[in-house]
């Protein structure tokens, strides 16, 4: 239940930007990588009270700010996508998420880097304890004897093969969500594999009744 400071990025900034340096010195890096003006760069942040100085920072950097309400997940893991318009992810989202979207830039070969968050003043939500020094002995009890420490999709998504597997429930940037209409339902499911270094969208139909068959006179 904690939170992390994350950052993500497509493959040719992996190594280059750095969750240690400022929106503005990322902005410059992640230009250089890609080719582009930091004009026609695209940042995700979730619209909270916490980011208003980052977003005013990237703002002031030039390039341009898209916010979002949640789905961070989907934000990091279209880095790794071209012609999604979406160049890096910034901010401080839940750290399970930041898990999850460890072991889909793995497969991509995208950047991820997580911190995480133990000052509830950081945060401005009561959500991870009532105090820094209760969290970082929760930390401690955890086996974490830096909490400071930075990690990398490898170390967030360890071992030799990752897999990563979602379902479209309401419609973003990489998928669909649940479309109904009589009788069943249509989903949109992405699988990426690290093994075969593949991403798979699935387009499928669920027929929740057999089809009637009129008996016309």
């Amino acid at each position: 239940d904690f939170y992390m400071k994350k950052l993500a990025a497509p493959a040719p900034a992996r190594g280059h930007v750095d969750i240690n340096k400022s929106a503005t010195q990322n902005l410059k890096i992640l230009s250089e990588c890609l080719g582009r003006a930091v004009e026609e760069l695209v940042v995700v942040v979730m619209d909270r009270p916490r980011h208003k100085e980052l977003i005013q920072e990237i703002r002031q950097a030039g390039a341009r700010v898209r916010l979002i309400s949640d789905g961070d997940v989907s934000a990091a893991i279209s880095c790794a996508f071209g012609g999604t318009n979406i160049h890096a992810l910034m901010g401080i989202g839940a750290a399970p998420e930041g898990v999850i979207s460890a072991a889909a830039m793995r497969c991509l070969g995208g950047h991820f880097q997580g911190q995480l968050i133990y000052d509830p003043e950081v945060v401005k939500t009561g959500l991870i304890g009532e105090s820094r020094e209760g969290n970082l002995e929760r930390l401690k009890s955890m086996g974490i004897n830096d909490p400071d420490k930075v990690y990398n999709a490898e170390e967030l998504a360890s071992g030799k093969t990752v897999l990563f597997a979602a379902c479209g429930i309401t419609p973003g940037t990489l998928m669909e969500g649940v479309r109904f209409f009589k009788g069943g339902a249509r989903t949109q499911s992405l699988v990426i594999s690290s093994q075969s270094q593949t991403a798979r969208f699935v387009d499928t139909i669920h027929m929740f009744e057999e089809p009637k068959v009129l008996q016309l006179r």
